[in-house]
């Protein structure tokens, strides 16, 4: 047993369950954690490690579940205990070990665009949210600035921080004028009597617990879950042929759409991968059409790509209104002139915002497709003579191309990490088009489901600062340059819930504060409370 004692902390790291990742990013987290103890060191505090290095692994992080279980055993329950990120982690490898924990807890996230932690750090902090333990969460570039210090004191001392959430207000909807909240209620209680049946393709990708939302809530939204399993999408592209595979990447290709193939398969995109992806996008609507799903989620990181190419291309093409038409078996296309709304990595919070964003959108006369991203980095950036801070909105590829500049003939198919994925297959990538937004991300917090809404932009950067943010992150992946509007850095940090963020455009002369209050009145009037952020 790891005792309690005085001016300790006690340091854990969840990582990934992937070798090849946990082996990346070891070297950065063994950085990150030196900085650490010099943190705590300056205010009198030292930190143990509560599990060592694996030799046979090349790493430190817990892994796997039982591995998490095993070390928080050897753990005083009442000690303070940090969880320190610099990788993206599986957070139930270390959630039973906190749920159980009744010292205070910090989760703690590097800065940085290459190493994944300050997302992984996020995806567990909106886990403890929905397990309703409580936590303090910190992120820093290397653990020095005032801001970490500050609030790194405030931990030792209380044993909790607190953040500024004075961008946050309850949702008002006298604020909403009557003609927009009855377009509003109008959808919200045509989704409650129709039954919203929702496709998963397998829950809990990469262990995002707060991704899964429990049937008893998403009930009472009048949306039902299809559990779908990722081998019978396997199996029904089995059965689609060549032919119609090659029908859909011609329909690309005519479209302007790029590929970037090679020969070897084992590190390039090939031809024949592609290929594999067009059988997967049709195999997905077929199966969504058999089910009658209305939006479909599919779990993909785990098991699917040890069997085929990524999904990552099929996504994008799904959440496009405008998209490579599919036939079922009797010549019948297959959901005409419409999106299939997409939430990638089963992220079933996202599927619901996903869903009711496209249709709300549509029926305010504007493009509804919209997608989730991660909120991978962000730095400060003078745009048009005006410091920003621009996020790096990134996501594997499950973008549609109408976010892109030049759409389709914007947009290329670059291969996956073949560390990550074996058996390749290519991304649908792009740069988001400048534009407003509306941004959002539903989350269960005290087994309630609540909704944070906000505005913004996205910006375009010269050439070269795209393609340094894209080698800073994964250049494969397609890329939003958001700009929130009234919402800090520190600010989103502290109360974003989710390594997740929805973005739908609201094009010409809408204006974007009446559009955001009309989701805001759709959601409230499904049952969601919710939060604007960053609005006046």
């Amino acid at each position: 047993m790891i005792p309690k004692n005085n001016k300790q902390a006690i340091l854990v790291c969840s990582g990934d369950l992937r070798p090849s990742a946990n082996l990346n990013c070891w070297p950065m987290q063994q950085k990150m954690e030196e900085m650490l103890q010099t943190a705590f060191e300056k205010l009198g505090w030292n930190i143990m490690r509560a599990h060592g290095y694996k030799k046979e692994k090349g790493h430190g992080f817990i892994d796997y579940q039982h591995e998490g279980i095993k070390v928080f055993r050897n753990i005083d329950k009442d000690a303070p205990l940090i969880v320190a990120e610099s990788v993206w982690q599986y957070s139930h490898h270390v959630l039973a070990g906190l749920i159980a924990h009744r010292g205070p807890i910090l989760v703690v996230a590097n800065w940085d665009g290459t190493y994944p932690g300050l997302v992984g750090a996020m995806n567990l902090t909106g886990s403890l949210t929905k397990a309703e333990v409580g936590y303090s969460f910190l992120w820093s570039k290397d653990f020095t600035d005032s801001f970490f210090m500050e609030k790194l004191k405030e931990w030792t001392e209380k044993g909790k921080i607190t953040h500024d959430y004075s961008h946050v207000q309850s949702f008002n909807i006298e604020n909403v004028a009557v003609e927009d909240r009855d377009i509003a209620e109008e959808l919200a209680q045509r989704i409650f009597n129709d039954r919203i049946v929702m496709g998963v393709f397998d829950e809990g990708c990469m262990g995002m617990f707060n991704a899964i939302v429990p049937d008893a809530l998403i009930h009472k939204l009048g949306i039902f879950k299809e559990r779908l399993s990722q081998s019978t999408l396997y199996a029904k592209m089995l059965t689609v042929s060549d032919v119609d595979a090659e029908g859909v990447l011609k329909w690309m290709l005519e479209k302007g759409m790029k590929f970037d193939w090679g020969q070897d398969p084992t590190t390039e995109l090939t031809r024949a991968q592609t290929i594999e992806q067009c059988k997967m996008y049709i195999a997905a609507l077929r199966l969504a059409d058999e089910f009658g799903c209305d939006t479909i989620g599919i779990q993909y990181q785990q098991g699917l790509k040890d069997l085929v190419a990524a999904s990552d291309l099929v996504e994008g093409l799904l959440n496009n209104t405008n998209r490579p038409p599919v036939y079922n078996e009797k010549g019948i296309e297959l959901y005409a002139g419409k999106a299939l709304p997409h939430f990638n990595e089963v992220d079933e919070c996202a599927g619901i915002d996903g869903y009711l964003t496209y249709h709300l959108w549509n029926k305010l006369g504007l493009d509804g497709d919209n997608t989730l991203h991660d909120l991978r980095y962000g730095e400060d950036y003078k745009v048009n003579g005006v410091d920003e801070f621009v996020w790096v909105f990134l996501i594997s590829g499950a973008a549609p191309a109408s976010h892109f500049i030049d759409g389709y003939e914007g947009a290329d198919s670059l291969r996956q990490p073949a560390m990550f994925f074996k058996k390749g297959g290519g991304t649908l990538r792009g740069i988001s088009r400048p534009g407003k937004i509306v941004w959002s991300r539903i989350y269960i917090d005290n087994n309630e489901l609540f909704c944070d809404i906000g505005t913004g932009k996205v910006v375009e950067l010269p050439a070269e600062e795209t393609e340094r943010r894209w080698n800073l992150t994964d250049r494969q992946w397609p890329i939003m340059h958001g700009v929130l509007d009234g919402v800090n850095r520190d600010q989103m940090m502290a109360k974003h819930k989710a390594n997740h963020i929805q973005v739908v455009y609201v094009d010409g002369e809408f204006d974007v504060r009446r559009a955001a209050g009309i989701k805001g009145a759709a959601m409230q009037a499904l049952g969601i409370k919710v939060n604007f952020c960053g609005i006046n």
